[in-house]
């Protein structure tokens, strides 16, 4: 089925105004991000209709009947105000047989869990920071300073702001503290790697290829911050940090580092079952080397966001892209796997 002459619905969920989280900049943003995707797809001839995922899987599933959908464009971030419950709205799909675009539900569960994809890239040797996953601010931590501290399950820089980054134990302990009572989460430590930021996006057209490296730009950031994207410099657009963390697209890097990066990407995104497109971000030490932060199987694809202005760069229309997923999820549905990652 061509993608000119089939009904998309464009799936995302809503922010939940009863749950309080000190950062909803980044939940609010997904709304307007399907808004985009659906204008998009309606405007290059693809009929697309916004399909919200509320407090009700039920009404969700009802609304793809009843507009007659054929495939679904998965912008879901979570369900019911819980990020970590993302991984369950594709797995609902893939109980059903509903073609959506995007990764697969174990993939989306397994890179959501930070120190568990930490551990499952060490162990087809692909370089990680050294880490431990720290449920009470008691636990001895065996890491070298400086170490950064993030919640273990969660995305877009929650719970990442300037403090997360400490050199000595008292600022440790309080930030594993904050973590852990603020996200209900165990916090992952991990030495933080001073250097340089890069993240790359891959999109798989029926084999993986890397777009333009982006490199982060820490050169203008005022001192006494740590050079690191935190929630601030992601997403509030009036901030100094944002203003100070510009990222540049293509990176202006000699060819040997992207090849490196380009080669760990890849396999990256192959040894965690990724599909159809995913963004990788690493930091460079000052001898050189290479570790993988995380691997984002769900990223930003809004306009001014990473992955859209390395398509950009690469000479891709955004609107030839979403028209390449849907094909990418018609034809799991025609071949039946929907469910099946690539592993």
């Amino acid at each position: 089925m061509a993608a000119d002459n089939l009904k998309a619905g464009v799936a995302f969920n809503t922010h939940e105004p009863f749950i309080y989280r000190r950062e909803k900049v980044s939940e609010d943003s997904v709304a307007k991000v399907a808004e985009i995707v659906c204008q998009t797809l309606n405007q290059s001839g693809v009929e697309a209709a916004l399909i919200p995922l509320q407090r009700s899987m039920f009404n969700f599933l009802r609304k793809i009947k009843e507009l007659n959908v054929q495939v679904v464009v998965n912008l879901c971030e979570g369900f019911f105000g819980n990020p970590q419950w993302e991984s369950n709205v594709a797995a609902v799909m893939e109980v059903l047989h509903i073609p959506f675009t995007g990764n697969g539900a174990r993939t989306l569960a397994v890179c959501q869990d930070k120190h568990q994809a930490k551990a499952i890239l060490s162990s087809f040797n692909l370089p990680v920071a050294p880490s431990q996953l720290i449920t009470s601010a008691d636990e001895i931590v065996e890491l070298r300073f400086p170490m950064i501290i993030k919640p273990n399950s969660e995305d877009a820089s929650l719970g990442v702001h300037p403090e997360s980054v400490v050199y000595d134990r008292t600022s440790l302990a309080e930030q594993i503290k904050r973590v852990i009572e603020t996200y209900d989460q165990p916090a992952m430590v991990e030495e933080f790697i001073e250097g340089r930021e890069f993240n790359v996006a891959i999109l798989d057209d029926g084999e993986p290829k890397t777009l333009p490296v982006s490199e982060i730009d820490f050169s203008t950031m005022p001192e006494g911050y740590p050079h690191i994207c935190s929630y601030e410099a992601k997403w509030y657009s009036e901030h100094l940090l944002y203003q100070t963390t510009k990222p540049v697209c293509p990176a202006k890097i000699e060819p040997e580092l992207e090849a490196r990066l380009q080669t760990l990407v890849i396999n990256a995104f192959k040894v965690m079952g990724c599909r159809d497109y995913a963004r990788v971000d690493l930091r460079m030490n000052d001898r050189g080397e290479l570790f993988i932060l995380e691997v984002n199987p769900n990223p930003d694809v809004s306009l001014d966001a990473g992955y859209a202005r390395a398509l950009k760069a690469a000479g891709i229309d955004y609107a030839d892209f979403w028209k390449l997923m849907i094909s990418n999820a018609l034809k799991r549905k025609e071949t039946d796997g929907t469910a099946n990652d690539k592993r």
